[in-house]
């Protein structure tokens, strides 16, 4: 008897029987007739499987990210039916013996991703096994992508100083935990649908299997936007460091050029198994600049002179940052609560900054996608958010203490000594591309999979042409992000744009809607209805609002209630944030000459 059987009840399906049964390899990507019960129904099927493999050791953390998978894997070319491929050329006994190739009759559906999905002849039991092959990332690259995603405490002290330290603390860790708590749920969701039969690849993906069509278009659009504008904001940071640290004698324009070609190099990586390596060094970097600009900012004075360019006191109070006649500027102080200025778009553009510190919820589906055992995305989920909090918190705090209100909106910028000051500059230059490399690698592959394949028949990402194809988009898409983001005039008014049109939702929005649209559908079904795989057919003994209001009272119906506070109280952040973040463009944009597309640096005062 199979594990399928076994999770069945031990009723083994009688192949001679008549059926009406579509299975799963014959399908169209996002089929509509395939309903959420039949999703649920194989989810659990690959649970059971992985949960029957959690006996098998692990190693290391270290071991965790450099370790390549070397069992169950596909022979070069094989594909599985959403376009994934193995790489590596190791097969499964079964696959091993033979090369699978199409038959000149098999059926050439559009949007069908791959022969195996149209070649009837495949053993279905060997398509499961491809599928399976292609998740081979581990709960340490997990962490690794996770951390290297989120981690950039550079404007926490910024941050504090808009905001006072107890708001400013208070504010951390409320966001610190919810992130946790949307990856949660993201997670519940994800283990609650994915499957080898039916694999989850993105955010997306989660949108349209619990809301439908419209809410997958809708997540897909917003976060290939945000990775963009994220992509784009990396450029922009790294390119000012690159003109800092030239004592701004090279035409700013080309010191963005520069990174950005180096982008094109990066962006070549096509998996995130790959990224899992150079998230360790990426994070090793990052660690290594908040230790060397704490060391200098206990020793010498803030960076006096960019202060009026992006200072805490540039936000809320122009006046404490402001020389007397003398030239002396105001020593520096510290708020308790929300400083008294009046300023309100430079609290709640401060608020953004928080925000955007814990946007990494929008690549945890891709991470998931990719790992072996999702079971433990968990464990690296909210090991990545404990670190990220407590560098936060313990960088933040002492970034503030030491400069008050001259808090710089990307600290190390803020050092007055040139030779620590250019050494984070360039360190930050080489995680920052790491970290540019991931976003555009996950924004491509929405791109291609989502408007490339699906609506021009684009070739699978992983066959020869799709490589290709994927080398010649990246360069494109870097400039692209470079030309949107050089037009924006203000640094930290682009990153508070980002977090309230696009973090926000998928950080602290989107979560808690998917999981309660999960939750009223799953908790909707009763006792005799749901998929059965004998037939291929769905029971439901009712539809409509009657089933969702059943689904929504069914069990803990508290928790939906909450659910529902927490995305209304996540928009309204988010309408606050947009506010804000408008009007400080508009202000921005009072002084047009000060953007990417010039030889002036933005942090060059003597221009």
């Amino acid at each position: 008897m199979s594990l399928a059987d076994a999770v069945d009840g031990g009723k083994p399906t009688d192949p001679d029987r008549p059926t009406t049964f579509i299975s799963p390899m014959h399908r169209k990507l996002y089929d509509s007739n395939v309903t959420f019960e039949e999703y649920m129904h194989y989810a659990k099927h690959t649970r059971a499987e992985e949960e029957a493999e959690q006996h098998i050791p692990q190693g290391g953390l270290l071991q965790q990210v450099f370790r390549r998978e070397s069992a169950t894997l596909l022979p070069p070319g094989t594909t599985h039916h959403d376009g994934a491929t193995s790489e590596e050329g190791i097969g499964s006994p079964g696959l091993q013996e033979k090369q699978i190739t199409p038959s000149p009759g098999a059926d050439d559906q559009p949007r069908r991703k791959s022969f195996l999905s149209r070649h009837s002849m495949v053993p279905e039991e060997e398509w499961r096994q491809a599928a399976r092959a292609l998740r081979t990332a581990t709960w340490g690259a997990g962490f690794y992508l996770i951390t290297t995603d989120i981690l950039g405490p550079y404007g926490v002290g910024f941050a504090l100083g808009t905001l006072g330290w107890g708001p400013g603390v208070a504010l951390y860790t409320v966001f610190a935990f919810m992130a946790g708590y949307s990856g949660y749920l993201l997670w519940q969701v994800y283990l609650g649908l994915d499957s080898y039969e039916f694999p989850l690849r993105n955010y997306g993906d989660l949108a349209y299997r619990t809301m439908g069509n419209v809410a997958r278009y809708v997540v897909n659009i917003l976060q290939s936007l945000q990775l963009l504008l994220i992509c784009g904001q990396v450029i922009i940071q790294n390119g000012m460091g690159i003109s800092q640290t030239s004592k701004f004698r090279l035409c700013y324009a080309v010191c963005v050029v520069l990174f950005v070609i180096a982008g094109f190099f990066m962006g070549q990586v096509r998996t995130l198994r790959n990224f899992g390596v150079f998230s360790m060094v990426a994070v090793g970097i990052n660690l290594l600049v908040i230790f060397i600009s704490m060391g200098v900012m206990a020793h010498s004075p803030p960076n006096y002179g960019i202060s009026t360019l992006g200072s805490a006191g540039s936000a809320v109070d122009a006046t404490t940052i402001t020389p007397d006649a003398n030239g002396v500027y105001p020593p520096i102080i510290h708020y308790g609560g929300m400083p008294d200025s009046g300023n309100f778009v430079g609290a709640i553009n401060g608020l953004m900054s928080g925000v955007f510190a814990y946007g990494g919820a929008q690549l945890f589906v891709e991470i998931m996608a990719e790992m072996r055992r999702p079971w433990d995305f968990i464990k690296a989920m909210w090991l990545a958010q404990f670190f990220i909090y407590a560098v936060y918190l313990i960088y933040g705090c002492y970034v503030y203490h030491f400069q008050g209100q001259y808090a710089f909106e990307i600290s190390y910028m803020g050092l007055s000594v040139y030779g620590f000051q250019a050494a984070c500059d360039m360190l930050v230059v080489i995680s920052g591309l790491i970290a540019a490399g991931l976003y555009g690698n996950i924004g491509i592959k929405v791109l291609y999979n989502q408007v490339l394949q699906e609506i021009f028949n684009a070739p699978p990402l992983t066959s020869k042409a799709g490589k290709y194809l994927f080398a010649s988009i990246v360069p494109v898409y870097w400039s692209i992000a470079f030309v949107v983001a050089a037009a924006i005039p203000d640094y930290f008014g682009f990153v508070s744009v980002i977090a309230a049109f696009c973090i926000v939702q998928f950080s602290y929005s989107f979560p808690p809607i998917i999981h309660l649209a999960y939750t009223m559908k799953k908790n909707a079904v009763l006792p005799g209805e749901g998929f059965d795989p004998a037939t291929g057919q769905t029971r439901r003994s009712d539809s409509g609002i009657k089933r969702y209001i059943r689904g929504f009272f069914a069990d803990r119906w508290y928790i939906n209630v909450w659910h529902v506070i927490h995305a209304g109280g996540a928009l309204a952040t988010a309408g606050l944030g947009a506010y804000a973040a408008i009007q400080g463009m508009i202000d921005a944009f009072k002084i047009p000459e000060v953007n990417s597309f010039t030889c002036t640096s933005p942090l060059n005062l003597n221009a």
